[in-house]
C-alpha cells in the first residue's frame, strides 16, 4: 500500500491538472472507503493539504474511527420535497481548493437543482480546476456492466457511472477480498446491521455471485494496467491500438445491446470507439415516425455519454458504407447485430452480411456479432 501512496503523492506534486485515483471494488464492504481514509491520514502526515469532501461510513465502526482527525469540508444542506438533505458542497470544495479531496459514492445521483446531475460529474469539475481527487465505487455501477450484473444477481442497478471515467484515472486500485472473508464480515455485522444482513445474503452476498463480481472488478483493473503499459512505451514498440465501431439502425433495443457491448469492449482496451448509423432512403426523416426518430436519437445520445463518437452517413449500399467508414477511421473491430438470413435475401442479392465479409476478407478487421 505504501508504494501505491508514494506514486500518487509524486503525481500530485507534479500536477497541473488535477489527478484522479480510483479505488474499485467488487461489492459493498470490501474496504474501499477504509483504504481511502488510510491514505488520507498518510498524505496528511506527509504535509499534503487533504480534505474530506464526502465520506459515507455506513455506520461501520472501523471506518468512522478513521474519519477522526481528518479535516472535512462541511456538507451542503438542501431542502427537497419538505425534507432537509445533505449533499457534497462542490462550490465550497472549489473555493477551499485543497491539494487532495476524498469523494465517496461516485455513482450517487445529486439532489435535483444541483449544478451537476451526478457526483462523477462533480469530480470532473474538481479535476479540471486542478484539485486532486481520490474516489471509490463498486464495479456493478459501471454503465457497461449493468446487464451482466443483472444476469449475475437478478438486481437492476439504478445509479451508474459511464466507463469513460476510467480514462480520467491516473491510478486504479482494486480492493479485493475472498468471498468467505467478505461473508464473515457481513455476518459479524461489519458491513450492514439488522434485517439488511439477511437481505444481502439473499442477493449479492452469495459465493457464486461474489466470485463473478470479483472477476469483473479484476478485469477492469487489468485493462487499466494494460493501458498504462501502452502509454509508457515508445510509439515504435507499442501494440497497434484497437478501435471499435458499433453499427446500429433504428432498431431501438438492438441498438442498445450493440452500444453496451461495444462500450464494454472499448473500456476493456481503453480504446476509441464510434457508433455508425447509416440512414437508408426509407429511413429519411420524412418517412419514419417521430417515435422511431426519438428512440434513435436516445441511443445516439446515450452512446455519446458513454464516450462514443457518432458517425452518420446516408446511402443504400450498407456493406460498402460500413467498409469505407471502417477504413477511414482505422477501425479494428466492427460490432453488428445478428444477421437475419433468408432465402429471399440470398436470391435477391441483399445478403448484406455476406457482402461485408467478402470486403473484409484480406483486412485486419474483426467482426463481432451481438445476439
Amino acid at each position: 500500500m505504501a508504494q501505491e501512496e508514494d506514486n500518487f503523492l509524486n503525481l500530485i506534486r507534479k500536477r497541473k491538472k488535477g489527478r484522479l485515483k480510483i479505488y474499485i471494488g467488487m461489492i459493498a464492504g470490501v474496504g474501499k472507503t477504509y483504504r481511502m481514509l488510510q491514505e488520507a491520514h498518510d498524505l496528511l502526515k506527509a504535509g499534503v493539504d487533504v480534505k474530506l469532501g464526502f465520506i459515507e461510513p455506513h455506520d461501520r465502526k472501523e471506518t468512522i474511527a478513521l474519519v477522526g482527525g481528518l479535516p472535512e469540508i462541511p456538507r451542503k444542506k438542501v431542502f427537497y420535497k419538505g425534507r432537509e438533505l445533505e449533499e457534497m458542497d462542490l462550490e465550497a470544495i472549489l473555493n477551499t481548493h485543497p491539494d487532495v479531496v476524498l469523494v465517496d459514492e461516485l455513482a450517487h445521483t445529486n439532489i435535483p437543482g444541483s449544478k451537476n446531475e451526478k457526483r462523477w460529474q462533480d469530480v470532473i469539475d474538481l479535476i479540471n480546476d486542478g484539485i486532486n481527487v481520490i474516489t471509490a465505487f463498486n464495479v456493478q455501477h459501471l454503465e457497461s456492466m449493468i446487464d451482466r450484473v443483472q444476469k449475475i444477481s437478478g438486481i437492476e442497478v439504478k445509479e451508474c457511472i459511464p466507463d469513460k471515467i476510467l480514462a480520467y484515472a491516473d491510478e486504479v486500485v482494486n480492493i479485493d477480498l475472498p468471498a468467505e472473508d467478505l461473508i464473515k464480515r457481513l455476518k459479524d455485522g461489519k458491513i450492514y446491521s439488522g434485517e439488511r444482513i439477511k437481505r444481502a445474503l439473499d442477493h449479492f452476498f452469495q459465493p457464486e455471485q461474489i466470485l463473478q463480481l470479483r472477476d469483473l472488478a479484476l478485469r477492469q483493473v487489468a485493462s487499466q494496467v494494460e493501458h498504462q503499459i501502452q502509454n509508457s512505451l515508445p510509439q515504435s514498440s507499442r501494440m497497434p491500438l484497437e478501435r471499435f465501431m458499433a453499427c446500429i439502425s433504428t432498431n431501438y433495443e438492438g441498438g442498445k445491446k450493440i452500444i453496451r457491448k461495444t462500450s464494454r469492449m472499448a473500456a476493456r482496451y481503453q480504446a476509441k470507439w464510434y457508433v455508425l448509423y447509416i440512414q437508408i432512403p426509407k429511413e429519411q426523416s420524412d418517412k419514419i415516425d417521430l417515435a422511431t426518430q426519438r428512440k434513435l436519437l436516445q441511443n445516439l445520445k446515450w452512446a455519446t455519454e458513454l464516450g462514443a463518437e457518432i458517425i452518420k452517413v446516408k446511402g443504400d449500399d450498407i456493406p460498402e458504407l460500413i467498409y469505407s467508414t471502417a477504413e477511414a477511421y482505422k477501425i479494428t473491430n466492427i460490432v453488428l447485430g445478428k444477421p437475419h438470413f433468408s432465402l429471399l435475401r440470398q436470391l435477391t442479392g441483399k445478403n448484406y452480411f455476406d457482402k461485408l465479409l467478402k470486403k473484409l476478407v484480406d483486412k485486419e478487421i474483426d467482426v463481432i456479432l451481438v445476439f
